[in-house]
């Protein structure tokens, strides 16, 4: 059996250590840290991503490194983006293979061309549960610049990301992120292998962006329509929809007469086609 060794050069059978080490950074629950403690699971995240088709990677929230590790045994360009001043300087003392590519800053308020430039690249990460959904809708405006996108999230979170229509946990996220990317749940994780544990399992998916990620219907249009029509998921969307001010006409095709959680991502821009017309 492959074995793994801690700091002090001990072996871990099991891959999972709990012990908080002096130097270790402390997890803070303001910024949602739950630091992953198992090599394996960190290993499996890092193999997720194809490392095809673009040569940058970057990771979003490091912590410790452990996910960092095996990204850095990876034949491509590693940066690391981290908003906790702690660790920055634990990555800084502990990976100085990253010198130049710890970037201490908010990803949810910085311009990645600072970063990339114009050039291809993917996300991956431990993502912190408190803003991942912030993450998601940041990586869909950067769309154009992200092939690829796998990572770890409160396990339902991750599922409704690739839910498909008809399901209750099918929303603005499923639809969204789907009109662009293929969504795969990929498996789950115990709380027992972070530090602190969360309340909850978490889940990986992976996200691979569609050759012809263009839609055939106007972007923001189709945003506009698929937030409105979940703001009032129970509602027909002849009733939800509303707010568009459309004519009584157009609200007579049978699209209407359906809840959005019945919309498959294909109807949802077929559905923003027909209003497209009137749309103010």
């Amino acid at each position: 059996m492959k074995k793994n060794y801690n700091k002090k050069g001990g072996t871990r059978p099991d891959n999972i250590s709990h012990a908080h080490n002096e130097g270790d950074v402390k997890a803070k629950k303001h910024l949602g840290q739950h630091f992953l403690t198992d090599e394996s699971v960190a290993e499996k995240i890092a193999d997720t991503l194809s490392y095809s088709g673009y040569s940058h990677v970057l990771e979003i929230g490091p912590g410790m490194g452990v996910l960092t590790k095996y990204l850095l045994r990876k034949d491509t360009d590693i940066h690391v983006i981290e908003i906790d001043r702690e660790s920055v300087a634990y990555l800084h003392e502990h990976y100085p293979s990253l010198a130049g590519k710890i970037h201490e800053k908010d990803f949810l308020k910085s311009d990645i061309s600072e970063i990339f430039g114009q050039d291809q690249f993917a996300i991956i990460g431990n993502f912190p549960y408190n803003i991942s959904t912030q993450i998601v809708f940041k990586m869909l405006e950067l769309r154009n610049y992200i092939p690829e996108f796998s990572g770890m999230f409160q396990k339902e979170v991750a599922q409704r990301i690739c839910e498909k229509e008809g399901s209750k946990t099918y929303g603005i996220l499923s639809v969204l992120v789907q009109a662009f990317y293929e969504a795969e749940y990929l498996f789950t994780v115990p709380p027992s292998v972070f530090n602190p544990p969360p309340k909850v399992d978490s889940g990986v998916l992976r996200l691979s962006r569609k050759e012809d990620f263009s839609l055939p219907c106007d972007e923001k249009l189709f945003f506009r329509v698929v937030k409105t029509a979940f703001q009032q998921r129970r509602k027909t969307l002849r009733n939800s929809l509303k707010t568009l001010d459309l004519p009584e006409n157009i609200k007579e095709d049978s699209i209407f007469g359906l809840r959005p959680e019945q919309l498959s991502t294909a109807r949802f821009i077929e559905l923003t086609q027909k209003i497209q017309p009137y749309a103010v």
